[in-house]
C-alpha cells in the first residue's frame, strides 16, 4: 500500500527567494542582482494587487509550473517581496531564472 507523503515532507521541497518588483516596465523580465535579490521587472501598475498577480504568473512561466506553486509570502504592498516556490529547491529555482535573466546594473 502506497503511503501518502506528510505535509512536513511536502514542504521541505520549497524555495524562497528575495524580490525587488520594478512595475510599469516595458516588458515582463527577470534581472540578476549581485546582492542576492532578483529583480523582476513587469508592465503592471502596482494597483490592486495586479503587479503581484503578474509577478506570480511570470515567475510560474519562468521556472515552468503552475501558478498555484507560486506564493507571495512577505511583501504584499512593497516592491520587496519574499517569494515562495512549492515543489522545486532553491538551487534548481536559482538556476532556472538564471538561464532566464539578464545582466543586472
Amino acid at each position: 500500500m502506497r503511503q501518502e507523503p506528510n505535509v512536513d515532507e511536502q514542504n521541505r521541497k520549497a524555495a524562497l527567494i528575495s524580490v525587488k518588483v520594478l512595475p510599469r516596465s516595458s516588458r515582463n523580465q527577470v534581472v540578476k542582482s549581485d546582492k542576492g535579490v532578483w529583480k523582476v521587472k513587469i508592465t503592471s501598475a502596482p494597483v490592486e494587487g495586479k503587479a503581484n498577480k503578474a509577478v506570480r504568473e511570470y515567475l510560474a512561466k519562468c521556472l515552468d509550473i503552475a501558478k498555484g506553486r507560486v506564493d507571495i509570502v512577505s511583501g504584499e504592498r512593497s516592491k520587496l517581496k519574499t517569494v515562495r516556490i512549492e515543489g522545486l529547491d532553491q538551487e534548481t529555482v536559482q538556476g532556472i531564472l538564471a538561464a532566464h535573466a539578464l545582466d543586472g546594473d
